[in-house]
């Protein structure tokens, strides 16, 4: 058993070191603040927030009310003209230096992400390197992207909190690169710590961007509907997107709503069971928390022997733990596939959807135990969850239609092509799915009968970015596609007028939509 030294990442020397080098994100008792009209003010109406790893409080975010987010969203559209008006190459310059001062400070976003949202060491500084990464290509290819369009004005900005750096701030550069002014809502579950340390280091760059935080409910219609957005770009929940997606339905806007759906894996005349073994381990990054997890396998009845053997052996060996410790010098500790989910509600609600699945007649095939010795002694582990599978959901069972977005997967078992078909698409929509065969061309044809916006033949497929398009059918996806040049387009106008290519309501289509 590894013998722990006290956590290497603690929190309290991370918040020093952003104190020290972004003193303007805080009050002088050191409250945090939001990023609006220019400035950083407002700590707002403070709401303790909890580290998922162990429960230790790590500050306070600022809520604001709808009066206060009202006032940045309308400082945030002034800026939008001189921002459009400024040159290509200063836009760019400034989104490039904002970029380089991040570069020497990716260990310090990377530690903050595991206190805030849980992701393990490999995987914190992997979300902040995207975004970093990933803007750069733009920088050194939005000229050709861009060509003679022309920015939309204001865009707002709202995510889930899985992805702050390589989802919501990679999206916020890219956006004021073309020529935008931005407004973000912070996640209300984590991540608020290092973006509003990204936000800082932007502003202090010249980019015209602003970073609020508060409830949904209050925030929803100034940072949606409000005149003066121009543009919105959503990440997350169905429920949420269903209901921006009606209120925008009657707007003149532009918009990117990317929701869940249930991304299925198929398994039909397969044979290559050690390939299938390293896919189900990546799978679990992150605990499946992520839009593009799959939690669903679809599996030819005679091949359940062989899948289920190979399931649980690659299951098995996924270690769960706390991310922050470290061995002592000259021991091995192992590497964690996942630590905990978002906070004990989500850990809570899992277990119920486990719980009704289990009463409404599903059977377990595999059951995960923690392992103690990969936590501190007397730690809270209440958010903690290890790996479950089910395998024959009723379709009375919640969890059958459901996005468990956790460590929970279930299993279904089919005996034609048309079962597995129809079993593939049970979520209306998905925006990732695969096929494994040891026929690819017949993967390749039956791949086009199945609801995901991208599909893999023998191998995952993820959310991508940069040259490949990102989108989703059904109700995983409404409004623009974006990835590389479609998202430049997302955010800009043509002149004379040119069709942005997406996924729209038919009956709300603009001369821009399609």
């Amino acid at each position: 058993m590894p013998k722990f030294i006290s956590p290497a990442v603690e929190f309290g020397s991370l918040l020093n070191q952003v104190k020290q080098l972004t003193p303007e994100i805080f009050t002088s008792d050191g409250k945090f603040q939001n990023l609006m009209e220019g400035q950083w003010q407002q700590p707002g109406s403070p709401r303790e927030f909890t580290s998922p790893i162990d429960g230790t409080q790590l500050a306070a975010m600022p809520m604001l009310n709808r009066e206060q987010a009202l006032k940045a969203v309308q400082f945030a559209k002034q800026e939008a003209a001189a921002w459009a008006a400024t040159d290509l190459d200063e836009r760019r310059n400034k989104v490039q230096e904002c970029l380089n001062q991040l570069r020497p400070h990716v260990e310090l976003v990377g530690k903050l992400l595991m206190w805030e949202i849980g992701k393990t060491y490999k995987l914190g500084f992997t979300d902040i390197d995207r975004a970093i990464e990933g803007v750069q290509w733009y920088v050194d290819n939005i000229e050709e992207m861009l060509g003679n369009r022309t920015p939309l004005g204001l865009v707002s900005n709202i995510a889930s909190w899985n992805y702050p750096h390589s989802v919501l701030l990679h999206a916020v550069l890219v956006q004021a690169l073309c020529g935008n002014s931005v407004i973000a809502k912070t996640p209300t579950d984590g991540g608020f710590i290092s973006l509003s340390f990204a936000f800082a280091i932007a502003r202090r760059c010249g980019l015209p961007v602003t970073l609020v935080s508060g409830p949904g409910g209050e925030l929803s219609d100034v940072l949606v509907k409000n005149e003066a957005v121009d543009c919105l770009s959503f990440v997350g929940g169905r429920y949420n997107g269903r209901n921006i997606a009606d209120a925008l339905s009657q707007e003149h806007k532009r918009y990117m709503l990317e929701m869940e759906g249930v991304n299925t894996y198929g398994i039909w005349d397969y044979s290559d069971w050690n390939s299938l073994a390293d896919q189900l381990k990546k799978g679990y990054d992150y605990g499946k928390q992520r839009c593009t997890a799959y939690v669903r396998f679809v599996v030819q009845r005679s091949l359940f022997p062989q899948f289920l053997e190979t399931y649980w052996e690659a299951v098995k060996s996924l270690k769960v733990g706390n991310p922050t410790l470290v061995d002592n010098p000259g021991d091995k500790l192992p590497e964690l596939a996942f630590g905990p989910v978002i906070n004990k509600n989500q850990a809570e609600d899992l277990d119920r959807l486990y719980e009704n699945a289990l009463k409404t007649g599903a059977t377990p095939i595999f059951e995960g135990k923690l392992d103690e010795s990969l936590f501190l002694p007397g730690q809270d582990m209440s958010a903690y969850r290890a790996p479950r599978a089910l395998v024959n959901l009723p379709r009375q069972s919640e969890l059958y239609f459901k996005e468990p977005f956790g460590p929970i997967d279930s299993i279904v078992l089919v005996d034609r092509v048309e079962e597995l078909v129809g079993e593939m698409n049970i979520s209306n929509g998905a925006l990732v799915g695969a096929l494994a065969s040891d026929d690819e061309k017949w993967a390749q044809r039956t791949a086009k009968e199945v609801r995901a916006f991208k599909m893999g033949v023998n191998k995952l497929r993820s959310r991508g970015d940069r040259e490949e398009v990102f989108g989703g059918l059904g109700e995983s996806w409404k409004g623009a596609f974006v990835g590389g040049k479609l998202l430049v387009e997302a955010v800009t106008e043509g002149v004379p007028a040119q069709p942005v290519l997406g996924n729209y309501p038919e009956a709300t289509l603009l001369p821009e939509k399609i």
